[in-house]
């Protein structure tokens, strides 16, 4: 498979200190990679640095054949190219949900308006949502302003979807809708990098998983060697500690 994303020997530090130290990373076309590892391991920060949201202190990064860490790139170019969800929904509270969603595509990409609404109604339909895509987000659920949030990123059909914790800030009934979609992402054949702390759905989901620690890579593998025969002492201690 084709390699989409590539990273090399990132580093980025805030003040004096260092969140990342030395990542490589490969994402190919349509793999679904998990990175998990305990709070503050640099997992948020490496996906912010990989859309440019951040700026690297050292290394490289390419999208396709494109190096996005050359500082002459234009990085609002860069970031139409990836689709990007976070913790909190960040939905525009004074926009209708179909708004929401097609904001991006008719604004940054110059999609008409129809074109662009009747590719949102597409989406909303696809995740149950096409019955509120005229309600402003407080009407919804957390759970479905996620889903809301996943669409939105979706509907410029991006070469990388990125994931940051994105249940995080769910109650628990709300979780499993949203790693549904994200499933159902992953089976049609995204291309999807996702920060997770759900550790049962990145062994099932994932095709592969890093487990950062201390801002390097620890450990990487198949789901099935790194949940079930870690390596490394390091993972082998934190999967213990999140054992029942």
């Amino acid at each position: 498979m084709s390699i989409v994303l590539r990273a090399r020997d990132l580093h980025k530090s805030f003040d004096t200190t260092p969140v990342l130290r030395g990542i490589d990373l490969d994402l190919a076309e349509h793999e679904v990679v998990a990175l998990i590892g305990p709070s503050g391991s640099g997992k948020s920060t490496l996906l912010r640095c990989l859309n440019l949201l951040e700026r690297v202190d050292d290394g490289r990064i390419w999208l396709g054949d494109t190096d996005i860490s050359d500082p002459r790139i234009r990085p609002d170019a860069v970031r139409a190219r990836f689709g990007v969800v976070f913790q909190s929904y960040n939905l525009f509270p004074h926009l209708s949900v179909l708004d929401n969603v097609t904001l991006a595509a008719r604004h940054v990409h110059g999609t008409s308006r129809a074109e662009a609404e009747a590719t949102g109604m597409r989406l909303l339909e696809r995740i149950g949502l096409a019955a509120k895509a005229r309600a402003h987000p407080d009407r919804l659920s957390g759970g479905q302003q996620q889903r809301a949030a996943i669409a939105r990123a979706l509907a410029t059909d991006p070469e990388v979807l990125l994931l940051d914790e994105i249940t995080s800030a769910l109650d628990p009934e709300l979780v499993g809708e949203v790693l549904e979609l994200v499933r159902e992402l992953g089976r049609d054949g995204a291309t999807i990098l996702m920060a997770t702390h759900e550790m049962a759905f990145a062994r099932e989901v994932a095709d592969r998983v890093l487990f950062l620690d201390g801002g390097v890579v620890v450990e990487e593998g198949p789901p099935a060697q790194v949940f079930g025969a870690p390596r490394e002492p390091r993972t082998r201690e934190f999967l213990a500690r999140l054992a029942p």
